[in-house]
């Protein structure tokens, strides 16, 4: 029994009728009959078939990648940013009721360690696009009303910080509050690879660039003064 021969790329086989192909000697050259030339053409015509749907299939992965990677950073901004406001809140509180027993830490400053800095330490690499801080602690002072509100340090436009929910059984406490503003540009500008982080409802595009701003915020009782 003979071995079946595979034909590449779909290409149909000679009927089983057909005449056998050979290959004829002349003068010590192998000469290829017409039937094994038809062969060849279409062996390489697949080939070329293979190359076009290649050169087609390219762009639309690179569409597919470069969307995902932008996606991708979306969600990292957005979980960095979050981590970021709730680390500034717990540090904002420690005060004299904490165990290391001291006053409520500065609100901005140059330093280290200061609220402001932390979050913006927080963000780290991220921290390329425009960031907006606003603190509302005790150390600040607070309202004569009852019941109090923290006094806020400048930056952005925030809401009010909201009143201690137990002041009415519990008075004498009142809430610091963390406002973070973070307006940023995706990785990679060009409009075709934004076409899922256009459509968040917190981006925006501009001259074929995608820019998002996301508002973090979190309350918490200050713990002393």
């Amino acid at each position: 029994m003979r071995p079946k021969l595979s034909i590449p790329c779909g290409c149909s086989a000679p009927p089983s009728g057909s005449p056998k192909s050979e290959v004829h000697d002349v003068a010590g050259i192998k000469v290829l009959t017409a039937m094994q030339t038809r062969k060849l053409s279409r062996i390489r015509g697949c080939r070329g078939q293979s190359l076009v749907e290649t050169a087609l299939m390219i762009p639309l992965l690179l569409l597919l990648i470069l969307n995902a990677v932008n996606v991708g950073y979306f969600f990292l901004v957005t979980l960095n940013l979050t981590s970021a406001t709730r680390t500034g809140i717990e540090y904002a509180i420690e005060g004299s009721s904490t165990p290391s027993n001291a006053s409520l830490p500065a609100v901005t400053g140059s330093t280290a360690t200061t609220v402001s800095s932390l979050i913006s330490a927080e963000l780290g690499s991220l921290n390329s696009g425009t960031l907006q801080v606003r603190i509302c602690s005790l150390s600040l002072g607070s309202s004569t009303s009852s019941p109090p509100i923290s006094s806020c340090s400048p930056g952005g436009t925030f809401p009010s910080p909201d009143p201690d929910p137990e002041w009415s059984t519990s008075p004498g406490f009142a809430l610091n509050r963390v406002d973070v503003s973070y307006k940023f540009n995706t990785l990679i500008p060009a409009t075709p690879f934004n076409l899922i982080v256009a459509s968040f409802p917190t981006c925006s595009s501009s001259s074929g660039a995608v820019s998002c701003t996301f508002v973090r915020h979190a309350e918490m009782r200050a713990m002393g003064s």
